[in-house]
């Protein structure tokens, strides 16, 4: 992909939870620069030919009324879906571009303000609404969700912003059929769980166990355990308790499965099975920290040195165990005998690998022009931190039936 395309604009994602609770669209905020020329057909093209079909579904979201104007311009059915904001459709050359894409066949996407249900007129321009809940529609919802009686608010195979509660993303995506969430109330789920100490997800225990059972590589198997960051943080935990008798200490996932052995693991995982979390809805908290690890991965580039990879990853993983465990940051990581450079980033905001970090939490939505000053002040180039983006996101595989239809 050109770094033209890339320099001229500064991007954000935000994950798209659909019923399973798992990442089924990405939405991507697209900031142009002042004083920089963003080539609409180039940038399309150019993110057409990095996603596959296999991919997320991809959902565009421009911060301006300009760039929408080009990008609708540009738009072909093969582009990636375009939000179009409510207030900028009273603009007549935006409707007219509108009404060009999408008889050329593209995906527009109708985004409204909080209570708005969608056009009164050219619904045929917008296949999708991007809905949220005022807080009269939001109560209610919760109350035909309590009552089971008709007459939600909520729109049927639509997209919602600004969920608040578990209670009404159930709601919404398994009583009503929302296609997917835009954001996930981790605050809310995690409140329930409070009382009750967070576990390491069921499905991922079973995986590794199967895994094992099929002498899997040590690869697969660290991959894996890499996919819940609860999980491997108990692995290191229980590596280093003493209880396995080794003689040196385990900073790393790699080195700890490379000490214990298959056998030993499985029976580890075995004693983790009965306490397993079934709760769906702590996968996207636990997805969005794996993204965050893979991101910072990619930030750091290719490398020869195998054990810096992995231990970049290990903080970006690490980088919010506080949320799960429900203790200070810093407490947690102190407990394992990880590399300092991992502590200074994730709980000093120093060290070698808190740009990295830095630039991870900044993708992670609305990035604008603050992209580009930490680009700057770290050294980076904004064109490699948009690449880097773009391969943490096109990483993620899911099955065709679960994208946005067209």
């Amino acid at each position: 992909m050109g770094q033209t395309v890339l320099d001229g604009v500064t991007l954000g994602y935000q994950g798209l939870w659909g019923r399973r609770r798992e990442l089924c669209g990405v939405r991507l905020q697209v900031h142009a620069l002042e004083g920089r020329h963003v080539d609409a057909p180039l940038l399309l093209r150019s993110l057409h030919d990095a996603w596959s079909e296999h991919n997320p579904s991809l959902l565009l979201r421009p911060t301006s009324a300009g760039l929408l104007h080009g990008l609708l311009l540009a738009l072909q059915p093969e582009s990636p879906w375009l939000e179009v904001q409510a207030d900028w459709c009273e603009d007549a050359d935006i409707v007219a571009a509108a009404r060009g894409a999408a008889q050329r066949g593209a995906g527009l996407i109708w985004h409204g303000p909080g209570g708005h249900t969608g056009p009164n007129s050219d619904d045929a321009l917008f296949a999708h609404r991007l809905l949220s809940l005022d807080s009269a529609q939001a109560l209610g919802a919760l109350h035909c969700a309590r009552t089971g009686i008709e007459g939600s608010p909520v729109q049927s195979g639509q997209i919602y912003e600004h969920m608040p509660s578990r209670a009404l993303a159930e709601h919404a995506l398994d009583q009503r059929g929302v296609w997917a969430l835009a954001g996930w109330p981790c605050d809310d789920v995690l409140l329930e769980h409070r009382h009750l100490q967070v576990q390491p997800g069921h499905p991922i225990v079973e995986r590794l166990l199967r895994a094992i059972d099929q002498d899997q590589s040590l690869e697969v198997i660290e991959h894996l355990l890499c996919e819940d960051p609860l999980l491997a943080y108990r692995f290191l935990s229980h590596a280093n308790s003493g209880r396995l008798g080794l003689r040196q200490s385990v900073e790393s996932l790699h080195h700890g499965l490379m000490m214990i052995g298959y056998s030993a693991l499985r029976r580890w995982l075995q004693e983790q099975q009965p306490h397993a979390s079934l709760d769906r809805n702590l996968r996207p908290l636990m997805q969005s920290m794996v993204l965050r690890a893979r991101l910072m991965a990619h930030l750091l580039g290719a490398s020869d040195e195998a054990d810096l990879q992995r231990e970049i990853y290990l903080c970006g993983l690490f980088s919010q165990l506080d949320l799960l465990l429900d203790e200070p940051l810093g407490q947690a990581l102190q407990r394992l005998p990880l590399s300092d450079r991992i502590h200074q980033a994730c709980v000093e905001g120093c060290g070698p690998y808190h740009p990295f970090l830095s630039l991870a939490r900044r993708l992670e939505g609305q990035a604008g022009p603050a992209l580009l000053q930490d680009c700057i002040d770290h050294g980076m180039q904004l064109s490699d931190v948009h690449l880097a983006l773009l391969r943490t996101l096109t990483s993620i595989t899911i099955a065709a039936s679960a994208r946005l239809p067209r």
